[in-house]
C-alpha cells in the first residue's frame, strides 16, 4: 500500500545545513571543482591562509585594499650627480593601484632565505604575488614542488621545465615526471626594507 504524504527525507529544509558565512573566511561559499590530484595542494593552501600563517592572505581575499594617497612629486631624484631641490608636487599616488593590477587575485608573501638574491629578492623581503598573470618563462614565481613552496625562476624549454634559482649557491630545480608542480602565482612586486 503506497502512502500519499509527503517524504520527510532528502530535499532542502529550513534552516538545516551550513549557515553562510560560518566558515573561516566568514562568507559565503562556493562549490568549485578540482582535478582530484590538486585537491591536496588546494586544501593545504586554504588551511594556511585560514591559519594566518601567510600575512596579507586573509585580507587579499575578504576584502579589497583600502585607499591612501601619498605625495608624488613630480621632480626625478638624481641617483647619479645631484640636481637642484624641486619640490613640484605632481599630485598623489596610490600604492594599491600602483603595485595591484588584479586585486581580487594579489597576495603578500614574505621572503625567508637567499635564493633569489641576484633577482634583488632578499630575506625578509616582502612579495606583491598575482595569480591573475599568464605564467610564462622567465616569469619569477611562487611555486608549490610535491606541496611545498618555494621561490624561483621559471624556466620553460621544450618539454622540459626548470625552477632556477638566483644564487650560485643554490641547484636548479628540474621539473620530471611524477613530480606535482602548482604555481600559485607570478611576482609583480618586491618591497625591500633597508
Amino acid at each position: 500500500m503506497s502512502s500519499t504524504l509527503p517524504s520527510r527525507r532528502g530535499g532542502i529544509r529550513p534552516g538545516a545545513g551550513r549557515k553562510p558565512g560560518s566558515g573561516p573566511f566568514g562568507e559565503p561559499t562556493e562549490p568549485v571543482r578540482l582535478p582530484v590530484s590538486l585537491v591536496p595542494t588546494v586544501r593545504a593552501w586554504l588551511a594556511t591562509v585560514a591559519a594566518g600563517a601567510m600575512p596579507g592572505a586573509p585580507q587579499a581575499f575578504t576584502r579589497h585594499p583600502c585607499a591612501l594617497a601619498l605625495p608624488l612629486y613630480g621632480s626625478r631624484i638624481a641617483a647619479g650627480f645631484p640636481s637642484p631641490a624641486d619640490d613640484d608636487l605632481e599630485g598623489t599616488i596610490d600604492l594599491n593601484e600602483h603595485l595591484i593590477r588584479h586585486p581580487a587575485a594579489t597576495f603578500f608573501l614574505r621572503v625567508q632565505g637567499e635564493s633569489m638574491r641576484g633577482a634583488g629578492i632578499r630575506d625578509g623581503d616582502l612579495l606583491v604575488v598575482d595569480r591573475a598573470r599568464e605564467v610564462k618563462s622567465g616569469d619569477i614565481v611562487v611555486a608549490a614542488v610535491n606541496g611545498e613552496l618555494t621561490l624561483k625562476r621559471l624556466k620553460v624549454d621544450g618539454a622540459k621545465v626548470w625552477l632556477l634559482p638566483e644564487n650560485p649557491d643554490f641547484q636548479p630545480l628540474e621539473i620530471r615526471d611524477g613530480t606535482a608542480l602548482v604555481i600559485w602565482g607570478v611576482v609583480a612586486h618586491t618591497v625591500h626594507s633597508f
